[in-house]
């Protein structure tokens, strides 16, 4: 088995970016969902309620992020790593409270008249702490931006099982994985609890149980059935549709396309 895709979401639920290499970190890959947009209420904003987010696009650049809109290529931004305010606002992801970052007030203008709804732009620094869940933590670990873990996992062939049942075949994006594994069966990642991915120590906490965002069309932002219809008939566990393992990085490093993987555990 190996590394097949590496990927980064550098704002919570726009377009990803496919890298060669990645570093890895505790809260996640570097600059993976390090930026979030919200609402005047501090409220993340993803594609499950605003599925034309998956019509913005981010690249990475020397200097940092770069936004584009994907039917509308002219209409761009960019963005610094560093954020131009130091001001901050408290924000939620789920249960958790954290304080964000606001990066410019010209980015929240931006992304305000793309989205058609008044958001701003959050930044999350090295030294703000979201833990993830005591019961899957190892080392009091932390997460960014995320649903929930630093990691996402999922294998090819599971995509390939699934798409077989598929009237219209879908693409990983819609899965918005970190990491994509070549060389196993489908679903054999069901039963990894620890990875060795090149020269470093994964550990899997839990399946990833999906959502509606995985219903949405990532070149036209249009909202469907599909996957999930065809994954709850074969994929449900205890209500809930599971498809990928989550994962946490029991230590800092570096993580390439082509990396052998072995199951430890």
């Amino acid at each position: 088995m190996q590394v097949q895709d590496i990927y980064i979401y550098p704002i919570k639920s726009l377009g990803g970016i496919r890298l060669e290499k990645a570093e890895m970190l505790t809260k996640g890959f570097r600059w993976d969902r390090r930026w979030m947009l919200v609402d005047d209420a501090g409220t993340f904003m993803t594609q499950r309620s605003l599925p034309i987010m998956a019509l913005l696009q981010v690249n990475l650049t020397a200097n940092g992020l770069e936004i584009y809109h994907k039917q509308q290529p002219h209409q761009k931004i960019s963005i610094p790593f560093i954020p131009e305010t130091d001001q901050f606002m408290e924000v939620n992801v789920w249960d958790d409270v954290v304080s964000g970052q606001i990066v410019n007030p010209e980015v929240d203008q931006w992304f305000s008249e793309m989205l058609a709804t008044p958001c701003h732009l959050v930044f999350m620094p090295e030294n703000t702490t979201r833990s993830i869940k005591e019961k899957y933590a190892v080392n009091d670990e932390t997460v960014s931006f995320a649903d929930a873990m630093p990691y996402l996992l999922i294998s090819q062939a599971s995509l390939d099982d699934l798409n077989q049942r598929l009237e219209q075949a879908v693409p990983m994006e819609r899965f918005r994985p970190n990491i994509v594994i070549s060389g196993c069966e489908a679903f054999e990642e069901d039963g990894w609890k620890r990875l060795q991915i090149g020269k470093h120590l994964f550990q899997v906490t839990k399946p990833c149980a999906r959502c509606v965002m995985t219903t949405v069309d990532q070149q036209t932002g249009v909202k469907g059935k599909e996957p999930l219809k065809t994954l709850s008939k074969y994929r449900l566990r205890d209500k809930k549709v599971l498809f990928g393992q989550n994962l946490i990085a029991l230590e800092k490093g570096e993580v390439k396309t082509g990396d052998p993987v072995n199951v430890v555990q």
